[in-house]
């Protein structure tokens, strides 16, 4: 019993600290973008990034991949699918978010519900992750083995880019 106890208190204290601790500026304009601009997204909505990422690259590049037009227009559909559960999980995340700084508004806070709204936003981010899977996984098996690695190849290139060009800013920040 202890061990349930210490384990609520222990999620409870990084919500609290998740949403008592300010933003920088920056990510409160960036966001728009997914993955970034909230502690809640950290980590796994990187990878919600990347397979968007990879979705739009190959139906922004499908003439260098080869994509047929069967293709294109499988995966134009799954893309867009998949824009619009982003749109309704970032939706959804954000009021959870809310009813977890409602119940922590008071001093005396009940850290049952606390839990609670922890657990559901852990739920909620799990099951979205799932879904995102199965999406890349069902594009990615429309492609032929050729298709497949000039993608990643391209995924990698566009990856170095970002590193260089990161890199290239602090630079200048300097």
């Amino acid at each position: 019993m202890k061990a349930i106890q210490y384990i609520t208190v222990t999620a409870a204290a990084a919500a609290l600290l998740a949403f008592s601790m300010p933003q920088p500026a920056l990510s409160q304009m960036t966001e728009h973008r997914e993955g970034h601009g909230h502690m809640m997204e950290m980590g796994t909505m990187d990878h919600m990034d990347h397979m968007g990422d990879m979705s739009a690259m190959c139906l922004e590049h499908a003439d260098k991949i080869g994509l047929s037009d069967e293709q294109k227009l499988k995966m134009n559909s799954i893309h867009r699918s998949m824009q619009k559960k982003q749109v309704r999980f970032k939706a959804d995340r954000k009021i959870a978010e809310i009813e977890l700084m409602e119940i922590m508004e008071v001093k005396d806070f009940d850290l049952e519900k606390a839990g609670t709204a922890v657990k559901k936003t852990a739920e909620m981010k799990t099951a979205h992750h799932m879904e995102m899977l199965k999406a890349m996984k069902e594009m990615r098996s429309m492609l032929t083995d050729d298709q497949f690695k000039s993608m990643k190849k391209m995924m990698a290139m566009k990856k170095d880019m970002k590193k260089t060009s990161k890199r290239t800013m602090k630079k200048h920040q300097q």
